[in-house]
């Protein structure tokens, strides 16, 4: 039996939600029935149906069900001996693996919530979260013992002590499990720099559960993989929904991880049929040939904004996501058709979700215009642990409800909705760029250079220079093989975007740095003096004494390293404030005044040599020029 494949001319979502006020999901509601029984009730109900079904794999590894049941019960057991409970926190210090399911699953069974520590963040992180924290119990293993954090009480070495825990009960402990209990808590990046956890009741993590079955038709015969990193709630996604109805779920080995092509083979001779990966992997992933009979026809993105569209031929559904933390991992979706060369929506909410734009007074925004996202519904989070200021400063009343107690979470998230009623990510509030008074999308500068030939992927930041300066560089990752021509590039940019949305300066980069979460590492960018920045391959060297001249003056000026004849100033980068310094600049080294209209009307190096020496010719005819450092600026010219 195999998962049934998706029709390609229907949407593997459909949201129906009407669109007024807010952006409500589709009106399919999670029943009561499933919202009283908790996920560790849901995969002990799969253990007894079907035992000797396959639940995880990793390498020549494989838990049944039965056997995935029976250590975590065992495993809960010696937790709860240890004083670990509900609302209580048990660490995981453990890597994507069989051990760290069913860890967090023996969490779930003795009524505590998980935290994930993922062994490859920085130490320090890792202390600041346990000290915040308060965990009752760290789980580890022998592999990753000598080097797991230090100052807690009670630590569960898996190896060491398999054989106490063997000796525990194979039934589950007594424990009720509440919709409303805490379910597990994730640190994300904080403002003020120290991470703060996120609190996720199981309420939550139930109807994403619920939607992603239904959404994505999940079967028992469904084949998952876990990629993400333990610390990415994008993990928590990749489990239980498959675990609660009986489906498999597969490690890959690290090395495949973050590997494009070896993770193309991998799902592929894996058989999987649903599979996550974080936005730039995935983009990755598109640009690859798949075999026609791939399994996998349904392919999860998010953490960042996704700038590709899959192509046709691809042989699976490309479905792009967006959720902060604070909802659950997920609070929109929407499946990304081929051949538009818009960028891909993030969707409509899911099931029991509501999205609002607003503006600072929280006024609701018309359809087209930007403002913050807004997040309400049975996905939202507890709070902020142990930062109740914090949380009432971002969990805010909800102005719209008559509902005591019902909140919006303020995401910081810039975004507007389409005359077709999908929503598009705009990016942050506080990562908008502004260069000269105009405001740039970087996302839209950046599809810009996707589309160009030869571009695998690419990135665009505003660096401040020491005169306080704002300029736009790009980051381009090449496709194999290719080599970028930087003229026809800004010639083709120049086409589609206004004259301050080209990037000054284009930086070549093996790939995009990323996070352990998938999203654009900015500070791991190269400053572009560091970097190898392209190279203009119709570079043509200045020929005459004032192209050599004037080429001095704009080089260092644009900070170029060099200026070609048929360099255009403001594809450079140049603009009006700058002209206006070169006109002054070109007067004191030449001695005439450049008007700043003949700039615009003759912006090549070559073009406002030739007017320069126009008017010198012409100064020399009156008797009145004086040679400053340029001198007898046209006795060097050569045609």
């Amino acid at each position: 039996m195999s998962d049934p494949q998706p029709s390609l001319s229907q949407p593997i979502l459909q949201p129906s939600g009407s669109l007024t006020a807010a952006i409500p999901s589709n009106g399919k509601l999670v029943p009561e029935s499933t919202l009283s029984v908790c996920v560790p009730q849901l995969v002990s109900r799969q253990a007894a149906s079907t035992p000797h079904a396959v639940a995880v794999t990793a390498g020549s590894r494989t838990l049944t069900y039965a056997e995935l049941n029976r250590r975590a019960n065992q495993l809960a057991h010696y937790l709860k001996a240890m004083g670990t409970g509900p609302e209580r926190l048990v660490g995981l210090y453990l890597r994507q693996s069989p051990d760290f399911i069913v860890a967090a699953l023996a969490a779930f069974k003795c009524g505590a919530a998980y935290l994930p520590l993922d062994p490859d963040s920085p130490a320090e992180r890792i202390a600041f979260m346990l000290r915040d924290a308060g965990i009752s119990a760290l789980i580890t293993c022998e592999e990753l013992f000598a080097e797991a954090p230090t100052g807690v009480d009670r630590v569960v070495n898996l190896d060491r002590d398999a054989s106490q825990i063997v000796g525990q009960s194979a039934q589950a402990p007594r424990v009720e499990t509440r919709p409303q209990d805490l379910a597990y808590v994730i640190y994300t990046s904080g403002s003020t720099g120290q991470p703060k956890g996120v609190e996720v009741a199981h309420a939550g993590l139930l109807n994403l559960v619920a939607w992603h079955i239904r959404a994505f038709q999940v079967t028992p015969a469904s084949r998952a993989s876990l990629l993400a990193a333990p610390g990415f709630d994008a993990a928590v996604w990749e489990l239980w929904p498959y675990l609660t109805v009986g489906a498999s779920v597969h490690v890959p080995d690290p090395g495949v991880r973050n590997d494009a092509k070896a993770l193309r083979d991998w799902l592929v001779r894996s058989k999987i049929t649903v599979s996550f990966a974080a936005t730039a992997l995935a983009e990755s992933l598109l640009t690859l040939d798949w075999p026609t009979d791939t399994s996998l026809r349904i392919l999860l993105t998010g953490a960042d904004t996704l700038r590709r569209r899959p192509s046709a031929a691809l042989p699976f559904v490309l479905v792009n996501n967006y959720g902060p933390t604070e909802y659950t991992v997920v609070a929109t979706s929407g499946r990304v058709l081929p051949g538009d060369a818009s960028l891909p929506s993030i969707g409509r909410p899911i099931d029991n979700t509501t999205l609002y734009v607003m503006d600072e007074t929280m006024r609701v925004l018309p359809h087209g215009e930007s403002g913050e996202v807004y997040l309400g519904g049975a996905g939202l989070a507890r709070g902020y642990h142990n930062r109740p200021d914090l949380t009432a400063e971002r969990f805010v009343p909800n102005p719209f409800s008559s509902a005591a107690g019902d909140r919006l979470y303020r995401t910081g998230d810039l975004a507007r909705v389409l005359a077709n009623g999908e929503i598009e990510f705009l990016g942050r509030v506080d990562e908008q760029i502004k260069i000269r008074g105009f405001r740039i999308e970087p996302n839209e500068v950046i599809a810009a250079l996707n589309s160009f030939p030869g571009i695998q992927a690419s990135t665009v930041v505003a660096r401040e220079e020491q005169d306080g300066e704002r300029r736009l560089i790009a980051y381009i990752v090449p496709a194999s093989d290719s080599r970028i021509d930087v003229a026809g590039l800004r010639e083709q940019l120049s086409k589609r975007l206004p004259d301050y949305m080209i990037p000054a300066v284009f930086v070549e980069i093996g790939s995009i740095p990323t996070t352990v979460n998938g999203k654009l590492d900015r500070a791991a960018l190269p400053e572009p003096a560091s970097a190898d920045q392209l190279r203009d391959e119709n570079y043509i060297a200045p020929r005459t004494l004032v192209e050599q001249r004037l080429a001095v003056l704009i080089a260092p000026l644009l900070r170029v390293e060099r200026v070609s004849v048929d360099d255009n100033f403001f594809m450079l980068g140049g603009h009006s404030l700058l002209g206006t310094q070169l006109i002054t600049r070109i007067s004191q080294v030449f001695g005439v005044d450049l008007p700043l209209l003949s700039l615009f009307d003759h912006p090549t190096l070559a073009g406002m040599s030739s007017e320069i020496e126009k008017l010198i010719l012409a100064k020399m005819e009156r008797g009145n020029w004086q040679p400053t450092v340029a001198q007898s600026a046209t006795e060097g010219k050569q045609g």
